[in-house]
């Protein structure tokens, strides 16, 4: 719930250029999602609504981020529309799976795990760039390179891995 709370207040600092504020409040959220996902498994503390809150939770939060860094110019449109067009063919592809086949337990890949982390990385770099200089252009490139890969190829692995799902039920 927290990152979930958070997506609009860093969406609103970033557009006030408040970005060290921005850079904070994505930091507690980093850490929620940490804290939530460790506890999780440390403890069994696992609950359906948690399972069907924590990837929406990351989708909210990275779509808010993204759409806001490319309404201002901070990210280029076409890296924040295949960002945000991965998350949303997700959302669309589990909602019609669940009307037409039933619930869908979804496991997060371990390329899905590696985008999220490239994602959230960038946006940290693009924003400490933007406010504090650092890290340098290179750096931010090849993170929004490294990011675009994953959010393509991890894509793919969702349309694969539910579609084959889809056809075998």
């Amino acid at each position: 719930m927290i990152r979930i709370a958070l997506a609009v207040p860093i969406s609103l600092a970033l557009k006030d250029g408040r970005l060290a504020l921005s850079i904070g409040l994505f930091a507690v959220a980093a850490v929620s999602d940490a804290a939530d996902g460790f506890l999780a498994r440390r403890f069994g503390w696992r609950s359906e609504l948690g399972a069907m809150l924590d990837p929406i939770a990351d989708k909210a939060l990275l779509a808010a981020v993204f759409v806001t860094l490319g309404v201002i110019k901070l990210v280029p449109l076409w890296l924040m529309a295949a960002a945000v067009a991965r998350d949303v063919i997700i959302v669309f592809g589990a909602a019609a799976y669940r009307v037409v086949r039933g619930a869908l337990t979804a496991q997060p890949s371990l390329v899905s795990k590696i985008n999220t982390v490239c994602q959230a990385a960038f946006i940290l770099a693009v924003v400490s760039r933007a406010k504090f200089a650092v890290p340098s252009d290179w750096v931010v490139t090849w993170l929004g390179a490294l990011m675009f890969a994953t959010v393509v190829v991890s894509g793919i692995d969702y349309v694969l891995v539910y579609g084959k799902r889809a056809a075998a039920a």
